[in-house]
């Protein structure tokens, strides 16, 4: 039999690439990064970015019309349906997997107005939201329905796609978003999936990689290498706003969707990155 006749079908999966405005250098950027458990089956010890699976409930009908921000149409314009799983269903992951990785949520009221979780008991909301989800008591829908906010799919930006190759048991077919984290949150470390979790400028994790520090799969090392290239939130947000996607990679094969950016050049705007 064929590598291909035998290869996993990917799965459908969803990642977000949270950024903020550097502290030490307000005019650059810096990324969160997750470590994701050593006794994990797929990338297990790997440093990546918050994500995971599109589960069926992402699909259903109840959350995609729980959905605020990117309609059906919008997001069918960045990329196909695949395997009946609407693209929509992606931004809904991509939402509840920040819940339940970070603790942070992207969600606004029926008029838009986005969360305060600045205010305790909204926070505290939140908080028992992710609670009620990691537990199975209710799909995210009926948990966001039950306080009448919705996902707020606005602050997301779609990247990228990935899929693994096809030697490995476990593929995914995987699509990227990038989001500012929103005011008044803060991601924080849950360790269900992940051992460690950090802000860290683009270039600097990319060095990490380079010397060996911080094993990465491919999805996350070209995500950086992008982000890199950007010297502000703003500047990042012009260049994704599109809803185009900038570069895909299947198997061990990059394609580049973006003119100016050579990979091969590392281009670091915010570093003193020397090329090896």
């Amino acid at each position: 039999m064929s590598d291909a006749a035998s290869a996993a079908e990917p799965r459908p999966a969803a990642s977000v690439i949270l950024v903020r405005r550097a502290r030490e250098a307000p005019a650059s950027l810096e990324t969160y990064i997750v470590r994701r458990q050593k006794s994990m089956r797929f990338l297990g010890g790997y440093y990546a970015f918050p994500g995971g699976k599109v589960d069926l409930e992402d699909a259903s009908a109840a959350m995609l019309a729980r959905l605020r921000g990117v309609d059906a149409e919008t997001a069918a314009a960045s990329f196909a349906s695949v395997s009946g799983v609407p693209a929509l269903a992606y931004w809904a992951t991509a939402i509840r997997e920040l819940l339940e990785e970070c603790g942070i949520l992207l969600a606004c009221d029926a008029n838009g107005r986005r969360l305060d979780a600045r205010a305790p008991a909204v926070a505290e909301t939140i908080d028992h939201c992710r609670a009620e989800l990691m537990a199975g008591a209710a799909p995210f829908a009926e948990l966001l329905g039950r306080q009448g906010w919705y996902a707020d799919t606005r602050a997301l930006a779609y990247l990228s796609h990935f899929v693994t190759p096809r030697r490995s048991p476990i593929r995914f077919s995987a699509r990227f978003f990038i989001c500012p984290v929103p005011p008044g949150q803060v991601p924080r470390l849950f360790t269900e999936e992940t051992s460690e979790a950090f802000w860290v400028r683009p270039s600097e994790a990319y060095q990490r990689f380079l010397a060996g520090e911080m094993a990465m799969a491919e999805p996350a090392e070209y995500a950086l290498g992008y982000v890199a290239q950007f010297r502000s939130i703003e500047e990042l947000g012009a260049a994704c706003g599109d809803g185009v996607e900038k570069f895909h990679g299947i198997a061990h094969r990059i394609e580049p969707a973006w003119e100016r950016f050579d990979w091969k050049a590392n281009r670091w705007p915010d570093s003193t990155f020397t090329s090896r």
